[in-house]
């Protein structure tokens, strides 16, 4: 709850002292909180139905909705590709969740068949970073399952996590190797970079408070205003950065840290913990070089899959809870 608070009464902060425009911040940190609530009630209530009908949802939102928005906010050169893969990667983790969260053996391996065919849908879609994003979920999940302690794979995930956004931010500020400079903008697109390093040099000039929520593309240069048709980096990182000044950035990284410290605490299994974790560094690694975070069904979604991961299982009347 303070750290919530605190990333909606800092981008107030930042607003107001640049006549900013908080509402896109306000909503994601509203979708979490409600998406975090309704998984804590409902994961202690149906650990295994819960999930699945998530995964089953977010399948659903993929395919009926392919853009996830109407208009032209997502389109070309960038598009809407991160807000379909961080789905395809949320709705991994909560199949693989209620596999997990099964005592039965026979049913858990039915369980996991949906978290298949999310990761075939994201070929058939055409989705390459949300197949390959549901394919490494699915794989930490199936080996999660002969990890004896948690803590040291969630502080493998924290440095994947932060390897990522290192990468992403040494990218923006062209200090790589000529080779592999080349290589990353083949991957993730020319138009991508050049946003980055719009952001980076705004977060240069404005280190404290930012240019101000939702103000990235008027004050972004001739780059971001040729090349973001919805006025956004293209990265949650570089964005806070930009945006909101060091202090974004920090309660950008607390939430992470936060999510991962959450799951270490869990009363649910280790396999449960441990494929939440690697879904929501999935999602963390797409929304450095993405706009995954800016769809509030992504964001809804991040909340239900922690919440369904840490909540306290219902103990029946008369019935010890499970350890």
């Amino acid at each position: 709850m303070i750290l919530l608070g605190a990333c909606a009464g800092w981008s107030l902060i930042t607003a107001a002292a640049h006549d900013g425009r908080p509402e896109g911040v306000l909503l994601a940190v509203l979708a979490v909180a409600a998406g975090h609530a309704v998984g804590r009630v409902s994961g202690a209530l149906l650990p295994v139905a819960a999930p699945c009908a998530g995964a089953a949802a977010g399948l659903s939102l993929t395919v009926a909705l392919p853009a996830l928005s109407a208009g032209p906010r997502y389109a070309a050169p960038l598009g809407h590709a991160g807000g379909t893969a961080a789905l395809l990667t949320l709705a991994t983790g909560a199949a693989c969740c209620a596999a997990w969260a099964t005592p039965v053996p026979e049913l858990r391996l039915v369980l996991r068949l949906p978290a298949v065919g999310i990761v075939l849908a994201g070929a058939v879609l055409g989705s390459v970073a949300g197949c390959v994003a549901s394919a490494a979920v699915l794989l930490c999940s199936l080996a999660a399952g002969s990890v004896p302690r948690r803590g040291a794979s969630l502080l493998g995930l924290a440095v994947a996590a932060a390897l990522a956004a290192g990468t992403a931010w040494a990218l923006a500020a062209d200090v790589l190797p000529g080779g592999l400079t080349r290589v990353l903008e083949g991957r993730l697109g020319a138009h991508r970079v050049a946003l980055w390093q719009d952001a980076l040099h705004l977060a240069g000039r404005n280190r404290g408070l930012g240019v101000g929520p939702g103000r990235f593309g008027e004050l972004g240069g001739t780059t971001a205003q040729t090349l973001s048709a919805d006025g956004k980096p293209h990265s949650a990182l570089l964005q806070s950065a930009a945006e909101q000044g060091v202090v974004g950035v920090l309660l950008f990284v607390a939430a992470f840290c936060w999510v991962l410290h959450a799951l270490w605490r869990s009363p649910r299994s280790t396999p449960v913990a441990l494929t939440t974790g690697a879904a929501l560094t999935a999602l963390a690694v797409l929304a450095v070089a993405s706009d995954a975070l800016s769809f509030t069904t992504v964001t809804v979604g991040a909340g239900l899959l922690a919440g369904w991961a840490t909540a306290r299982p219902w103990a029946r009347d008369g019935a010890a809870p499970r350890p």
